[in-house]
């Protein structure tokens, strides 16, 4: 059993179904209450992906708010992580635990920043 502790949003994000994962598509990587954008930069297996996180820009004039705007780009010098698809369907880094691992949530990129912390 996943521990659920950080952004109630965040946590119902790892819930969702993932696509099937395809080389460009978008990801998301839910933190403790912050998100960072990705993309799937290669396929090793069925199991297998190798993701690189994304430079999200602020679009906004908002300041430290909740509502915040993003555009995102490619960063090819970002480290690349490889995560392994799970029993439980969830993407993972590879090599850390299913329960408490970083996930992946493919099909979107969803920055953001909790000013709280």
């Amino acid at each position: 059993m996943r521990s659920y502790v950080g952004s109630f949003y965040n946590r119902l994000m790892e819930q969702g179904k993932n696509p099937k994962p395809v080389v460009g598509t978008g990801v998301t990587l839910p933190s403790y209450t912050d998100r960072y954008a990705g993309t799937i930069v290669e396929i090793l297996s069925d199991k297998k992906i190798v993701i690189q996180e994304d430079k999200a820009i602020r679009t906004d004039n908002r300041g430290m708010s909740e509502d915040q705007d993003y555009k995102y780009e490619r960063d090819p010098s970002a480290p690349k992580v490889i995560f392994r698809l799970r029993k439980n369907g969830t993407w993972v880094v590879d090599g850390q635990p299913m329960n408490v691992g970083q996930i992946a949530c493919l099909g979107y990129r969803r920055a953001y920043h909790d000013f709280s912390f």
